[in-house]
This record gives structure tokens, sequence and C-alpha cells, in this order.
């Protein structure tokens, strides 16, 4: 199953819902939605930075991961943004692919 990687800042009435609330309960939201579309939560954690929380997930597909990042942003206390993660079987078929391509100018 693809593995993504959720990057999550929390708006004001996010950060306001996760003091109400408290971490815990929020992780078990998460798990609840995920396991909801077939998946399964590998990670959460809270972060310093520019992002507030990150999450680790694997999904059915690309249109799993899209409708719950669509949804989550949707609701106004989150803003999220996707990375499709890549296993190290994956990239080593990836190197294995014969691609034919012209660099510009060449």
């Amino acid at each position: 199953m693809p593995t993504y990687l959720f990057k999550v800042k929390l708006t004001p009435d996010g950060l306001k819902g996760l003091l109400r609330e408290g971490a815990s309960a929020r992780r078990e939201v998460v798990a609840h939605m995920v396991e909801g579309l077939g998946g399964r939560v590998e990670a959460m954690y809270w972060a310093f930075g520019d992002d507030d929380v990150y999450v680790t997930a694997e999904l059915p597909g690309n249109t799993s991961a899209a409708a719950m990042g669509m949804v989550v942003s949707a609701a106004g206390g989150v803003r999220t943004s996707t990375v499709v993660l890549l296993s190290a079987d994956e990239v080593d078929e990836a190197v294995r692919q014969q691609v034919d391509y012209r660099a510009p100018g060449a």
C-alpha cells in the first residue's frame, strides 16, 4: 500500500481545538479517519518549525490521500500538503526503467 507524508499547519481555530481536546484525542480522530479510508497511520508527530504536525500513513492510493487532504483542509482547522513516499524497491524499479529523454539544447 502506498505511503504518504502529510505536513500539517494549524490555523488559529485548529490550535484552539488542540488546546481544548489535546493531542491524543486528535491522533485518535486521524487514526479513525485513515482507517475509514482503508489505511493505517504509521506515525504522528507534533513539531516546531514551519509545520505543526507530521503524519505518515499507508492509504489505498492517491485518490484516498487527496480526499483526506481536501476534506481536512476544507474543515478550516488545518492546512495540509501531501508528499508521496517511495520505498527502496519502488526507487529501484524506477531506476531500471528506460526513459527516452533529450535535455534542452542537447
